[in-house]
């Protein structure tokens, strides 16, 4: 019998692990890592599940940097609020040492993809936003909506913040929690265009399959964080805006299949040579960021398994510094 235990983590012990510098941090060193070669990560692995309304997404990755190989299985199911009292999405992280496959950490993957989803959003902001960026236009009103804002007040001089639901009581929502949570200005829009036009940084982060935000809105020097569409036929954005803008990608080729790019390419509205660079390549100094005031940017975040693993890794060594989580001995 091995002597070696598992540990487990929950969300709560998470919550006390995990602040959003950390976070950003942990993305950061995830996208150079990625375009450092030292990662491998092999394609996402989606099942729908159309008779229970639901899906599942699994990604896996093995990092050289951290020595440690994270798989994470992710779901939506829709129904679940309503039939089952539980969440929509629900997510389970788990941490093998490279070295010999042991499984170091079972853990909850809700509030670390939270966490580096919106991370991944401020570390675009930190490189392609103009730093002067002071007003934030959100698509959506859910929890993206929100995690994407809290990182993005830890890199811009964020004050206000304009917001659009197609559900009323989700822009209320909102406007309250946010406003109790981080203190900014909310202001709540009756239209997608009252929250876009005047932005400097658009966030787009809802389930949608048709475009929301329109090309006419985007002034020059926006930044766009495109969050929503992370599988083939979402959709927020306007095909017509890529052409006008600085195409950033987590991953090009995972976002030529899975990101709001698919929808570019299909118009013909760019082509893949069009895009401009991978995230990593421009915080490794390989590419330039935003050159100027007048450039419109849009970074494309589908999801990197790397930026879990560096997460996941980052709470799990502090929670065995701290003496976090519950040990079991599973072998």
């Amino acid at each position: 019998m091995s002597a070696l235990k598992t540990l487990l983590l929950n969300q709560h012990e998470i919550s006390q692990l995990l602040p959003m510098d950390a976070a950003i941090a942990a993305v950061t060193e995830a996208y150079k890592a990625f375009n450092q070669n030292m990662v491998a990560q092999p394609p996402i692995v989606s099942i729908e599940i159309p008779e229970h309304n639901g899906e599942i997404d699994i990604k896996a990755s093995y990092s050289k940097a951290i020595g440690v190989i994270a798989v994470k299985t992710a779901v939506g199911f829709w129904n679940n609020p309503q039939t089952y009292g539980l969440p929509t999405g629900l997510a389970v992280i788990i941490l093998f040492d490279a070295k010999n496959g042991f499984p170091l950490c079972i853990m909850d993957g809700n509030l670390i993809t939270s966490f580096r989803t919106g991370a991944a959003g401020g570390v675009s902001a930190k490189v392609l936003a103009r730093e002067n960026s002071e007003i934030v236009g959100v698509i959506g009103a859910g929890n993206q909506a929100r995690m994407q804002v809290m990182a993005l007040t830890r890199v811009v001089p964020v004050k206000t913040v304009k917001v659009w639901s197609p559900i009323a009581e989700e822009r209320t929502a909102y406007r309250r929690d946010m406003e109790a949570s981080l203190g900014l200005e909310i202001v709540t829009c009756e239209d997608p265009q009252s929250a876009v036009s005047g932005s400097d940084i658009v966030v787009t982060a809802t389930p949608g399959r048709k475009p929301i935000v329109s090309a006419k809105w985007i002034s020059p020097g926006t930044h766009i964080i495109a969050i929503g569409a992370d599988m083939p036929g979402k959709q927020e954005l306007d095909a017509k805006i890529f052409p006008r803008a600085k195409v950033v990608a987590d991953s090009i080729q995972q976002c030529i299949e899975r990101g709001e790019t698919q929808n570019a390419i299909r118009s013909g509205s760019i082509v893949t040579e069009n895009i401009y660079a991978e995230i990593g390549q421009i915080l490794l100094g390989q590419k330039a960021g935003r050159e100027n005031d007048q450039e419109i940017t849009l970074f494309d975040s589908t999801g990197l398994s790397v930026q879990d693993i560096a997460t996941a890794a980052k709470v799990y060594q502090q929670a065995v510094t701290a003496g976090y989580g519950t040990k079991i001995e599973l072998f």
